[in-house]
């Protein structure tokens, strides 16, 4: 006997896995059928009730799936204890139990039976099951987990089956007979054993006899459950009274008339990829609406509270001035005393101030440390009523994201009660506690949550009732009002909103593609095959009046708004500098401070240490030295920032003593002394003329700002020290919010709405370098052209011509406009470190650092100094790291002690370097232009290397050549003054530092310091009106000087042109310093230096290649790993040639590196690979670290054996290096179990050494192309260093030219490399056309070929091969609909292997001769070189002198030479010049 059935319940539980005891956890069975089938298939009973539902009620989502509705339930179905008594006859009788997927009504029944205490057999009876892996095999449905085959659904399984879907019903008699058919097919079909079905041999003989057919349903009629609820419904609804009367709807609109209403759930794009309006637009739709009040409910998070706060307050400000002075105007109007040109104002209706009201909607579920499972919990929106609020609702937003954070940041209800002071509730929208038990659980646990926030916030709960006009959530909100007056919990009307305007729904939803990677043709809904979305275009910041319209049969969730408001005070969230105590020495503490808060006693022990420093650096404390540091400790006393000094000092002096390299300083801060004297920074700013001022201005008291730079190897100890010595809940980094800017915003929306790849990337090249959307679209013409230069004008055209039509292009780059600088992801600021003087939660919001336990504040780099937190820049500079490693090379190879704080800085050597410009790899002053200009300039002392330091960059860079003429007494220095020559004579008369306007400024005009740097500001930030103010002040103050008024003007003229370019002297000074010590580096020690450089770019390979090329210009050899030589990083060998590190090597890891430096150390240097796999750990090198080595030619110096030999095998699919590496293996594990015989004397096995194959070697090209494999570039040479004379002589442009192809347009270009990759392939029309890789020394460029070209020159497209290629660069095609010309194309000319060339194209040679270099050995080398190479091309001479400039050709006649690489190859040796053709 086989019982088969199904059931219909309340909803899903909870937990899955939970026993059927748990019956808090599992649904409650609305509905059951099940039919009685003999062995044989024949039916014996069929049974089907409906249950009436004791204690709980039928949730809608349960409904909107079965049909099944409590009203229908209550007046059809039958008490569940007589169910189970007909069910436990049911299963007297069986002898299996099936289902389709049955687990789970096995828990159901299991639950029920439990509940009424019923004993029954359920348990035990044998299952089958028609949903297993079997059935899932033959079905075969993609998409299961790992990989494998997905469990049919009932309707699946029917198909497969009997060719024919079955709708499933989710109605238990519909199910029930369907699964029957289904199982008993599955028994003709002998899917399942005789074991599984226990029974006889001769069953399934038996049983197609008595089923010789396919299994057909048995035919019952089955309920509509749907129409038969919603008959009940009907019903219900007409005898019900016919709801509000329209007299009622009247008085309602009447009071609502004078009734404030304002938004108290929106989001902004802080609610990540949820929400399209900025804090700013929130603001701004309140203002035009004239609401008093509007809150702030991003997702878990707080990040926009401080930008929403300020920003209300800000907008209140101007308010107030506006009200203030149209009041005054009303007055005037009223009285007549208008000023001329005034405009009457006859009525005064005074703008609206705004009240910001700082929430949260948090995720609240079970255990927010639970995170075995996921549980989203539910969406509840708290409010702050005060400033303690806040810091409640900024703890629970902490707690979420640092203990919580699973899926989603969450909280529970012990964390609530924990911080539940001063905050407001509202129930939240359908994903809230109440509203979602309502939907997915029953109305009596939804009751029951209610009480549970009733009881714990009182009158601070309010219930929130929504409007989008669903069917979901009417249901929900009947309930709600029940609830509302049964238990006198006032109502709340929301929007919910996540868009500003109606017309940006689409644009929103766009967005919530973006956010789950989904396209927006999918439909809407849950599961499978769907995707997340709004049901409607209704989520939008409505008008008062919209909303009221929308409530005006319960006003009281209107008029109930202004409560809240009431409950609420206003607060400002920013506040002064909070430092954390430092700890002084006893002698320096004074007990006032702890009184009165006072900073006595560490200004004097900042003051001790000081001049404590102060006799170090200087010797003798001078009175000028005394009197600027006095000034400064004054300045420091004044501002109150004492700690500030203190803390810096102390995690410098901390970074030190770790060995962690400190910059000199960076910024304003290298201008104080104090800050020099605590070796804060290392440049003495009393020498350069640096400015405390431009630091810490005397006349204002803001933070100073010490921004340090580490080497970037060390930045994280120094971390580390900080978090240790303040607390890891003291210290965080700074959260960044990354925007969508206009690209990836059209990107993105492409992406959503399924633009083709290559349109979408067509639009956004069209928007100029750095540009926006919102700076192009919706403005006028004529300001375009204004900003922008012509050739982009021509690119904003087609923008906006897209933009004006109607297709897919158009909606893309239109959408894209709205969602232009929406939140799309957050990050961490690279450098910012925040210090607080206790817990961090206390301040602000945190979250946790990405990949790290450190907190991150939830308020951006923008704000976290407004919001009273100490600001601290850590930044990591790979130059110290880079200088450190030099000084350590050095140390290692000579015993030289290197200390560069004490480099000389008239080093002659350092200086020809600089005057060469090679300065390749040298900090700051390596880019081409700089190198020309270093040639030019020939720098002898420091202050020009500062000075041109300060002048390359745009804008100053106009006075560079000025710079160098007078430098060299090209041009006369002038100074439109006599008086400014002490400030100007450093940089030859021109203005190049804000330091020069400073100091000339007090000298000139008698400003005061704090002026001064009022003035240098107001410059270099264009402040006019703050110019324009202290224009007068300073011709005033300068004429009654004695300085004429016509050069005072020019003068102020000029610094008003400059000083927006004006450089900061104090960085430029530091940052020229730690150049100089890098240039004295490469000057002194060169091999070192550049294994220095090459190590710390060994990620970087084309960084590496670049290098390497300057090696190769130095002279320096640069060698391959060696497992003998090389360590992790570049080094230098004894030979003085550069050596590749290890971990340069793919797959080569840090352990690996360290046990072959570690034994090499030991126990000298490697005899063979037998001898590696000997002595390192294996564990720590594994056999790809081995592979790869042998590869790049690490084994190369053992012995004879070749790379190819590494890798081949004997036909035992075993290679030679594995064999060595097993026998290592052995050996070791033989040393290590040391075996004693029975002797008692330790025995000594020895293992045979494996055999070295014998092959042959790997060619050239192979060799090299497995060698980039493993280490990204070419070691022991290049595939085209055989062709270099070719390269010199026929080629006029480089792969790399080819990237930007406008610069070489209606031009033919010619060039050579080596074919890397080449792929055939056919086009939609059926023609040939080929893709294919070309390789040189300085790029690689991907080519395409098409049409006649391709037929002509495919040929040559073979991998490896050496190409010499020759295009023309023609104008793009022109766009026959809008007229615009495409990209620059390449037309192929010829196509020619390298190695033809010289023979093709070498028609002459000429050789250029020296008079003052001949000497007769020469002209018998070069006679014995010619005659070696006889042949028909011309050769000719040019003889001459350059002291006379006198030149004289020659033509030989007679003598012709073969031109070849070999003849070339042999000049340069010789070092004769010489030129082809």
């Amino acid at each position: 006997m086989f019982l088969i059935f199904d059931t219909e319940t309340t909803g899903l539980p909870k937990n899955w896995n939970a026993p059927f005891t748990d019956v808090d956890n599992w649904p409650r069975c609305i509905q059951i059928a099940w039919q009685l089938h003999d062995a044989m298939g024949n039916l014996v009973e069929h049974q089907d009730y409906l249950i009436q539902p004791e204690g709980f009620n039928i949730p809608y989502d349960a409904e909107q799936i079965h049909g099944i509705s409590t009203a229908l339930a209550e007046k059809e179905g039958v008490p569940m204890a007589e169910v189970l008594e007909k069910f436990n006859a049911a299963m007297a009788k069986t002898k299996f139990i099936v289902g389709q997927n049955v687990g789970f009504d096995l828990n159901i029944m299991g639950a029920e039976f439990h509940r009424l205490s019923v004993e029954n057999p359920l348990q035990e009876l044998p299952v089958l099951d028609t949903c297993t892996e079997h059935t899932a095999s033959l079905c075969q449905l993609p998409g299961g987990r790992g990989g494998k085959f997905k469990l049919p659904t009932l309707t699946e399984l029917h198909e497969y089956l009997f060719g024919e879907p079955f709708g499933e019903a989710h109605n238990a008699t519909a199910d029930v007979e369907a699964t029957t058919r289904c199982f008993l097919e599955l028994v003709r079909k002998q899917q399942y054993t005789l074991e599984q079905l226990d029974v006889q041999p001769d069953y399934f003989k038996n049983f197609s006899e008595a089923n010789p057919k396919e299994i057909q349903l048995i035919g019952l009629k089955h309920i509509n459950l749907k129409e038969a609820s919603k008959k009940i419904a009907d019903a219900l609804w007409e005898s019900a009274t016919g709801g509000i009367s329209k007299a009622e709807i009247k008085e309602n609109v009447k009071t609502l008339e004078t009734a404030n209403f304002a938004h108290l759930h929106n989001h902004t794009q802080f609610s990540i990829l949820q929400s399209t309006i900025s804090v700013l637009d929130l603001i701004k739709a309140t203002a035009k609406a004239k609401m008093p009040a509007v809150a702030i409910t991003d997702h878990a998070n707080m990040m926009g509270a401080f930008h929403f706060v300020n920003g209300v307050i800000n907008h209140n400000k101007a308010v107030k001035t506006r009200n203030d002075e149209n009041e005054i105007r009303h007055e005037a109007t009223k009285e007549g005393r208008l000023e001329e040109g005034e405009e009457p104002l006859h009525e005064f209706i005074p703008e609206q101030e705004i009240k910001p009201i700082v929430g949260c909607e948090f995720q609240v579920c079970e255990d927010h440390t639970n995170k075995s499972q996921k549980d989203n919990g539910y969406q509840v929106v708290l409010l702050a009523k005060n400033k303690n609020g806040y810091h409640n609702l900024a703890k629970m937003s902490s707690i979420a994201f640092i203990d919580g954070k699973y899926y989603v940041p969450r909280i529970d209800k012990k964390v609530i009660e924990q911080y539940k002071e001063d905050i407001i509730v509202l129930t939240g929208n359908l994903y809230g506690e109440v509203p979602a038990k309502i939907l997915n659980v029953g109305e009596n646990q939804a009751e029951e949550a209610l009480l549970w926030w009733k009881e714990t916030f009182g009158d601070d709960l309010y219930i929130e009732i929504m409007r989008h006009g669903q069917e979901d959530e009417d249901r929900v909100n009947q309930v709600l009002l029940q609830f509302a007056e049964k238990h006198q919990v006032k109502l709340i009307a929301t929007n919910n909103t996540y868009y500003a305007e109606k017309q940006n729904a689409h644009a929103h939803d766009i967005l919530l593609c973006v956010k789950d990677g989904e396209k927006q043709a999918t439909p809407i809904g849950r599961g499978r095959g769907y995707r997340y979305g709004l049901p409607n275009q209704e989520y939008y910041f409505k008008s008062s009046d919209e909303m009221k319209a929308l409530f005006k049969d319960i006003p009281e969730a209107i008029t109930n708004i202004q409560e809240i408001i009431d409950k609420v005070e206003t607060f400002t969230l920013a506040r002064d500098v909070l430092l954390p105590a430092f700890d002084i020495p006893e002698e320096f503490q004074f007990p006032e401070d702890k009184l009165d808060g006072g900073k006595r006693g560490e200004n004097k022990f900042l003051r001790h240490i000081t001049y404590k420093g102060a006799k170090i650096r200087y010797g003798e404390i001078t009175p000028e030295i005394d009197e600027r540091l006095d000034f400064e400790l004054k300045v420091i006393e004044k501002t109150g920032y004492p700690g500030y000094f203190l803390i810096v000092e102390d995690f410098i002096r901390a970074a030190r003593a770790m060995d962690v390299s400190v910059g000199p300083g960076r910024g304003s801060a290298a201008g104080s002394a104090v800050a020099y004297c605590l070796w804060i920074t290392n440049l003495d700013p009393i020498k350069y003329d640096l400015l405390f001022e431009r630091f810490l201005n005397p006349d204002r008291v803001s933070m100073p700002d010490i921004d340090i730079d580490f080497d970037d190897e060390g930045r994280g100890r120094v971390m580390d020290y900080v978090i240790k010595k303040y607390g890891a809940n003291q210290v965080a980094q700074i959260i960044t919010y990354g925007t969508m800017a206009a690209k990836s915003s059209i990107r993105d929306t492409a992406r959503a709405l399924d633009l083709p790849l290559g349109d979408a990337d067509r639009i956004a090249k069209l928007i100029p370098t750095m540009s926006k959307l919102n700076k192009i679209m919706h403005i006028d013409v004529e300001q375009l052209k204004k900003k922008f230069r012509a050739d982009d004008m021509e690119n904003i055209y087609q923008l906006l011509t897209i933009s004006e039509g109607d297709g897919l292009e158009a909606e893309t780059l239109n959408q894209a406009y709205i969602l232009e600088g929406s939140v799309r992801n957050t990050g961490i600021h690279a450098c910012g470190v925040i210090i607080t003087p206790d817990d961090i939660t206390k301040f602000v919001p945190v979250a946790l650092a990405k990949d790290s336990d450190m907190y991150c504040t939830q308020f951006d780099n923008s704000v976290v100094e407004e919001a009273g937190l100490l600001k601290m820049d850590f930044l990591g500079l790979k130059t110290l790291t880079l200088i450190k490693d030099t000084v350590k090379i050095v140390k290692a190879k000579h015993g030289i002690v290197l200390d560069p704080e004490t480099f000389p800085l008239d080093d002659e050597k350092t200086y020809e370097l600089f005057q060469r410009g090679e300065t390749v790899g040298i900090f700051q002053y390596e880019s081409p232009g700089m190198q020309k200009h270093m040639r030019a300039l020939k720098p002898t002392v420091f202050a020009d290397l500062i000075a041109m330091n300060a002048l390359y960059r745009p804008g100053p860079m106009e006075y560079i050549p000025s710079f160098i003429a007078r430098k060299h007494g090209d041009e006369e220095i002038e100074y439109d003054l006599d008086a400014m020559e002490e400030y100007l004579a450093e940089t030859y008369g021109i203005t190049v530092y804000q330091e020069q306007v400073m100091l000339l400024s007090q000298k000139l005009a008698d400003f005061t310091k704090g002026e001064a740097d009022v003035l240098r500001k107001a410059m270099g930030k264009k402040q006019k009106y703050v110019l324009d103010k202290m224009k007068p002040q300073f011709i005033a103050q300068a004429s009654a000087k004695g300085h004429a008024e016509d050069k005072l003007e020019k003068i102020w003229k000029d610094w008003e042109a400059f000083a927006a370019y004006a450089f900061n002297k104090s960085h430029s000074t530091c940052y020229a310093w730690i150049a100089y010590q890098t240039a004295y580096c490469k000057a002194h020690y060169p091999a070192e230096y550049m294994a220095a450089v090459l190590s710390n770019n060994m990620n970087d390979i084309k960084q590496v290649t670049f290098f390497m090329e300057e090696c190769k210009r130095m002279g320096l050899e640069v060698l391959g790993p060696d497992v003998n030589e090389s360590y992790y990083k570049f080094s230098v060998n004894d030979r003085g040639a550069v050596r590749f590190g290890m971990g340069a090597v793919k797959g080569v890891g840090h352990g690996a590196v360290e046990t072959i430096v570690e034994n090499r150390k030991k126990d000298g240097p490697y005899k063979s690979v037998f001898d590696v796999s000997k002595r390192i750990d294996l564990r720590a090198a594994n056999k790809k670290a081995f592979e790869n080595l042998a590869v790049a030619g690490g084994f190369d110096s053992l012995g004879n054996t070749h790379r190819a030999q590494f890798f081949h095998d004997e036909g035992d699919n075993i290679t030679f290096l594995e064999k060595a590496i097993k026998y290592g293996a052995k050996f070791q594990e033989n040393e290590n179990s040391s075996q004693v015989s029975l002797f008692g004397d330790a025995s000594d096995v020895q293992i045979p050494e494996p055999i070295v194959p014998p092959c042959e070697e790997w060619g050239t090209m192979e060799k090299l192309r497995r060698e980039k494999e493993v280490v990204g570039v070419y070691i022991s040479g290049h595939p085209l260093d055989d062709f270099n004379s070719e390269i010199k002589a026929f080629c006029n442009a480089g792969l790399s030219h080819l990237n930007n192809l406008e610069s070489i347009l209606n031009r033919e270009v010619s060039f050579a490399g080596v074919i890397t990759d080449v792929q055939h392939r056919i086009s939609k029309n059926g023609k040939g056309w080929a893709a294919f890789t070309m390789e040189d020394y300085t790029d690689t460029f991907e080519f395409r070929i098409f049409g006649e070209e391709y037929l002509k020159f495919r040929h040559f497209l073979m991998i490896n091969s050496f190409a010499y290629v020759k295009i023309f660069v023609r104008e793009g095609w022109v766009n026959r609909e809008t007229g615009k010309k495409g990209e620059p194309r390449m037309q192929f000319n010829s196509f020619m292997l390298l190695q033809e060339v010289m023979e093709t194209y070498a028609k002459k040679l000429t050789i250029k001769l020296n008079i003052d270099s001949l000497d007769e050995a020469l002209i018998h080398n070069l006679k014995d070189t010619i005659r070696l190479h006889k042949g028909d091309h011309s050769l000719n001479f040019v003889v001459y002198e350059m002291q006379e400039e006198i030149k004289v050709d020659l033509i030989s006649r007679k003598q012709k030479v073969q031109i070849s690489s070999e003849l070339l190859q042999s000049l340069e040796e010789q070092e004769v010049l010489y030129k082809l053709n």
